[in-house]
């Protein structure tokens, strides 16, 4: 659930996020992981979220974390999230199953058609042996 807190806070004219989902990405440029948003919530998706290397660094690439963000508009850049408290940065329980496969290396496969081949005997009129061809 994402709220904004607005309405308790109107001074911060809708900058603080809570419970903000993040996948964890390697940045090649910079040569650290850094965070970005996920699909499917009330914010925009592939914004970047300033959070400290170690926190993030200790599980694989690809690994879904919770944290409460604040959004951070400077002139002339692009938007991004900022981590209200680092100590409060986790792993998604949302998705447990999916960190988990990624965590062991073993992302699930979806397959959309399944094909399953039989075994057919071809009989040749000289020969008394039967051939098996997959």
């Amino acid at each position: 659930m994402q709220l904004s807190l607005v309405s308790e806070m109107p001074g911060l004219e809708k900058k603080v996020f809570l419970d903000v989902f993040a996948k964890a990405y390697f940045d090649r440029r910079l040569h650290r992981y850094r965070l970005k948003t996920i699909d499917g919530q009330l914010i925009p998706a592939d914004l970047t979220i300033g959070c400290t290397n170690h926190v993030i660094s200790q599980f694989p690439e690809g690994t879904i974390y919770k944290l409460d963000v604040r959004l951070v508009q400077k002139n002339g850049r692009q938007p991004y999230f900022l981590t209200l408290n680092h100590k409060k940065v986790q792993r998604a329980i949302e998705f447990f199953e999916y960190n988990l496969q990624v965590q062991t290396g073993k992302m699930e496969c979806k397959i959309k058609k399944a094909v399953v081949f039989e075994k057919k005997k071809i009989h040749k009129p000289n020969t008394t042996a039967d051939i098996d061809i997959f």
